[in-house]
């Protein structure tokens, strides 16, 4: 009986170790779409809003010219799109365990490849078609309500608001953008994903 026990142990640990974790690791990781589709948003809208800004950051700092506020924001973005780019790299590395994973996440190497049901894709398609196209109805709103917002924190600073004059419909409108927004995005990251997964599952040996 002790040395079944022992047996049985031995046997657990081989299908539950690095070897087998390696092996059903998740790839392609999921993500790079939704990143790379929440960068452009914030491009568009950095770029829409950088007259905006410029005014507003040089109102508060009359010193700064408005060349130099350009020029910071042409950095921050360029620092976002590295980040955003170095994150999905690690992530994708992560998945073929050359490096470490996310602490704390051991659901990445539990769900091996994770190849996703025809019904799940086919949800994950319908929640992009229809968060898609209430994204694109609303995009052009919610950037003006950002730039409202971006006046309206000035205003508040220099203590010329009125009170009781908050833009609600504005905000609403940017709650439903980024709403439907994420969850198209996050859905057709899935079905990208997914449907690579799949391809790379009937290879397979």
């Amino acid at each position: 009986m002790p040395s079944q026990r022992v047996s049985s142990r031995m046997n657990a640990h081989a299908n539950t170790g690095p070897d087998r974790a390696r092996k059903h690791e998740p790839f392609p990781a999921y993500g790079p779409v939704d990143a790379a589709l929440g960068f452009v948003v914030f491009y568009l809208f950095v770029e829409r809003a950088t007259p905006t800004l410029v005014d507003t950051v040089t109102g508060v700092v009359p010193g700064l010219s408005a060349s130099a506020v350009g020029f910071g924001l042409a950095a921050f973005l360029w620092f976002i799109f590295v980040v955003t780019t170095l994150d999905q790299l690690r992530r994708q590395l992560a998945a073929l365990g050359v490096v470490a994973g996310d602490a704390g996440r051991p659901d990445r190497v539990a769900s091996g490849w994770a190849v996703p049901s025809v019904p799940r894709l086919l949800v994950y398609a319908v929640v992009t078609v229809v968060g898609g196209s209430i994204a694109v109805l609303t995009f052009d709103r919610a950037v003006d309500a950002g730039i409202a917002f971006i006046r309206l924190a000035t205003d508040l600073g220099v203590g010329v608001f009125p009170f009781g004059a908050f833009p609600l419909v504005e905000f609403l409108v940017i709650v439903v953008f980024f709403v439907a927004f994420g969850a198209a995005t996050h859905s057709l990251d899935r079905v990208v994903i997914g449907s690579v997964r799949t391809a790379f599952a009937t290879v397979r040996p």
